[in-house]
């Protein structure tokens, strides 16, 4: 979350509340058990990580990695153990000290080996590879790996990567989460606001400057721009404008300040490989080969947005594949109109054409950056016989619909809290994920992915969760400025 003020003495006075707008309801306010940025936003000010980027860097990497509940952090000659000596002093919010416990009980709940269990766990495959978390004392822990990882860090410094309290069950951690971080959660009510406030015992001296925020929960994106415009809001929630909204915002505060920024979003189509007619591989390539990714950018970004696969997209991300790489790929053809008829040809070889069309429903959030970009799928599908139906899902159901495979089409967005392969490739496509969504599962491949990751030949980096983002910030007189967010759109990409 960027805030710029009017003057370099304004943006160093402390106190104030801001005022943002939260864009959906959070399923709950547990990092570890959600996968969406209604829960991550709000409560990431709440905890601290071993380990976080360098927040002035744009683009962080292993290099920008500095400490944060950890003081400092070595690995051993082999490899395979990542060793982190611990601040002292440093106490949770209810007054108990934080020790190395903390972080043992915390990824032992992440592994599945506490008592207490997780109700959702949807990153778990980040840790496919840590064999253990032993302590040495109170203030020294140590991630004892299978094989060498040096991207395990990369995943720790993510905000998806929060230390718990060893005496907060999972199910208080839902409701009332307690951390060490610079604010402390105040309330939740449902469909209506999420409030943190200043943590006057925090371990960073002098910090935070602000006595609270506040996140006005506010699930139509028009009624959350009007609030930003009249000024009731100094902030609106991360990732919600398209370009052409972000124009007309522009327009009615001249005052706001606008940047373009890239994140690490991809809407994604994906299929149920599982359930027939798509768990047809000659189905599911002619719908890849339907899409015309072009459009999406025009539509949503004004031409401003990243075309890409999996991993983000170059320049921004290291990762990604160059654009001529990208265009080889099924699907991906600047020639829309050669895939559409490769596609037409292939539904024809299955027994569909103009007088006998396929009609599937199509998933997505009941959210506009998702829900509008799927009517848009939703028309380029009839190009190939496919007449498909909104079936927009509230988040609250939504994950938990996704993981158990009850869907035939879908629309969704895959945030990347890291650009690195690591993060990417275990969380969506290996074996038994919880988010592997298609059940893809290619176990020769994730053993060639386990084999090039001992010994990487790039940097790896991170990208904030979200998508590309135009940040825009009211200057004020009186109370720190905040920043209102415009949808950049990124990749498209499809899995089945």
């Amino acid at each position: 979350m960027a805030l710029s003020g009017a003057d370099a003495a304004f943006a160093q006075k402390p106190g104030g509340v801001l005022t943002v707008y939260n864009w959906d309801n959070p399923p709950s306010l547990s990092i570890h058990e959600e996968i969406t940025n209604a829960t991550l936003v709000p409560m990431m000010g709440v905890s601290n990580n071993l380990v976080m980027y360098k927040q002035d860097e744009a683009q962080n990497s292993l290099q920008s990695i500095v400490p944060d509940l950890a003081t400092d952090w070595s690995w051993s000659d082999d490899g395979t153990q990542l060793s982190f000596r611990l601040r002292e002093s440093v106490r949770w919010h209810d007054g108990r000290p934080f020790t190395a416990k903390d972080v043992q009980c915390t990824w032992d709940l992440l592994l599945g080996r506490s008592n207490e269990k997780l109700r959702t766990n949807p990153r778990k495959a980040w840790y496919h590879n840590v064999e253990e978390v032993t302590t040495d004392g109170d203030f020294t822990a140590t991630f004892r790996l299978r094989r060498p990882q040096p991207a395990l860090i990369a995943l720790l410094a993510s905000g998806f990567s929060p230390v718990y309290p060893c005496h907060v069950s999972p199910r208080e951690m839902r409701q009332h989460p307690i951390g060490t971080g610079p604010f402390k959660f105040r309330e939740f009510k449902a469909n209506e606001s999420i409030k943190v406030t200043h943590n006057p015992d925090y371990w960073k001296k002098g910090r935070p400057y602000l006595d609270g925020i506040e996140y006005t929960i506010i699930p139509n994106r028009s009624t959350a721009i009007l609030s930003f415009v009249a000024g009731k809001l100094d902030m609106t929630f991360p990732y919600q404008l398209t370009v052409p909204l972000l124009k007309d915002v522009r327009r009615q505060t001249p005052q706001a300040v606008c940047e373009l920024r890239p994140t690490n979003f991809s809407g994604t189509l994906i299929m149920n490989r599982g359930a027939p007619p798509f768990d047809d591989p000659d189905l599911r390539r002619a719908m890849t080969l339907a899409l015309d990714r072009k459009s999406f950018n025009d539509i949503f970004a004004e031409g401003q947005g990243n075309i890409g696969g999996a991993m983000l997209p170059p320049p921004e991300g290291v990762w990604g594949l160059p654009p001529d790489m990208v265009k080889v790929l099924p699907g991906y053809d600047p020639n829309v109109q050669k895939s559409r008829a490769e596609a037409r040809k292939l539904m024809e070889k299955l027994g569909y054409g103009p007088d006998r069309r396929l009609t599937a429903k199509v998933g997505t959030r009941n959210v506009p950056f998702l829900r509008d970009p799927a009517v848009i799928l939703i028309d380029q599908l009839k190009e190939i016989y496919i007449d498909g139906e909104l079936d927009a899902v509230e988040t609250s159901i939504w994950f938990s619909r996704l993981a158990r495979k009850d869907y035939q089409v879908g629309y969704i967005g895959i945030t990347g809290g890291v650009d690195d392969p690591d993060q990417q490739l275990y969380e969506n496509y290996a074996c038994g994920s919880e988010r592997n969504y298609t059940g893809y599962c290619n176990r020769s491949s994730s053993s060639c992915s386990s084999d090039s990751r001992e010994n990487p030949t790039r940097k790896s980096a991170s990208s904030s969760s979200g998508r590309s983002t135009r940040d825009c910030s009211k200057r004020g007189q009186d109370r720190s400025s905040g920043t209102t967010s415009a949808q950049r759109a990124g990749s498209l990409m499809s899995r089945g």
